[in-house]
């Protein structure tokens, strides 16, 4: 590939990125608001966040994990979230005594309370071992949101709320994901923020 091939490739693949990107917001935002709402609202009630994912996917799972952990804009305690991904153990000894399926299905199930909230991400939405996480936690009474792409696959069916990144591109639906996870973040660092000055304001208003 010369230099003017290597340029077009560069700006054919910046374009889609960004085209797909209004796309999102046109078609997405108001499901993002729903679970960043849904999240807000586990955080308060003392839930936890559960993410996970295959591959690059996992890989996102840790990213988001870490931003509510740490922090994303605003200075704030750190936010309960793991991912499901990271335990090197866990993952070789549940494949190994009952699959790879159930490698999140079983974290789900030893880990999640009713309330909390499972992130499952997954590009092409038919992940077997995501969509098995996803009925575990149904089963154990947790709000479940995914993340897909294409059409959503059966993660768009099985999910209470679903985020889906309408293209056939893995490489530009990871991008999307990784947007909307920061979205997330930073709508839920607000969103916290709002909801504990409103409880101050009427805690104050009372004592009056």
């Amino acid at each position: 590939m010369d230099r003017e091939q290597a340029i077009d490739l560069i700006n054919s693949s910046l374009r889609e990125g960004a085209e797909l990107r209004i796309v999102v917001a046109r078609d997405c935002s108001t499901a993002i608001f729903e679970a960043a709402d849904l999240i807000t609202t586990c955080l308060q009630a003392g839930g936890k966040l559960l993410f996970f994912g295959n591959g690059g996917s996992a890989a996102d799972a840790q990213h988001l994990a870490a931003e509510f952990v740490g922090r994303f804009v605003r200075e704030r305690a750190g936010l309960p979230a793991i991912a499901l991904t990271t335990d090197s153990s866990i993952l070789t000894a549940v494949g190994n005594d009952y699959g790879f399926d159930q490698i999140f299905a079983r974290q789900v199930q030893a880990l999640g309370h009713p309330g909390d909230v499972v992130i499952a991400i997954s590009t092409s939405g038919n992940s077997p071992n995501i969509i098995e996480g996803v009925r575990a936690a149904k089963k154990g009474q947790l709000k479940t949101i995914g993340l897909g792409g294409k059409d959503g696959g059966l993660l768009a069916k099985e999910t209470d709320l679903a985020i889906t990144i309408a293209s056939t591109n893995t490489a530009r639906i990871q991008e999307c994901h990784i947007a909307v996870g920061h979205l997330l973040c930073e709508l839920t660092e607000e969103g916290l923020r709002m909801r504990a000055a409103e409880k101050e304001e009427r805690e104050a208003a009372r004592q009056q």
